[in-house]
């Protein structure tokens, strides 16, 4: 490594020489330093940037995630609600059903009624034809 040498046994043009050398490396070092400076505050400007702009992507996440959760908890509650409502409307389907499968067999049974009394009609028509010697009272 090399020693600093003594200012006593440095001659006046190698001591301006060197002083010249480290007046350069000096300046080097400064311009350096300031661009070290400028990289930094360029870095923290970025990096404040993107700091916000992550604050902000969060918050539209968040935004987002909570009105998602909203719909879909309404969705939830009509689902629920229709749910309910088809399930009271089935009830009222397999009343009406019960009503109409009774209606029907009452008029079958009113049907067979009337078809057994005009059966007795006929029969009784046609007896008193008979009686008649086959001839209908219009005719005599």
């Amino acid at each position: 490594m090399n020693k600093p040498i003594p200012c006593r046994y440095v001659s006046p043009d190698d001591l301006e020489a060197r002083v010249a050398a480290l007046e350069i490396q000096v300046r080097e070092l400064t311009e350096e330093v300031r661009t070290g400076r400028q990289d930094t505050a360029a870095a923290r400007v970025l990096a404040g940037g993107a700091d916000r702009d992550v604050a902000q992507i969060r918050e539209e996440i968040r935004d987002l995630r909570q009105a998602t959760t909203a719909s879909f908890n309404a969705m939830r509650e009509d689902l629920t609600e229709l749910r309910h409502r088809v399930d009271r409307l089935e009830v009222l389907v397999d009343r009406l059903a019960d009503k109409v499968d009774r209606g029907f067999a009452e008029m079958r049974g009113k049907f067979d009624a009337l078809a057994a009394g005009q059966q007795q009609i006929v029969g009784l028509l046609n007896t008193l034809i008979a009686q008649q010697g086959g001839q209908p009272d219009a005719q005599r």
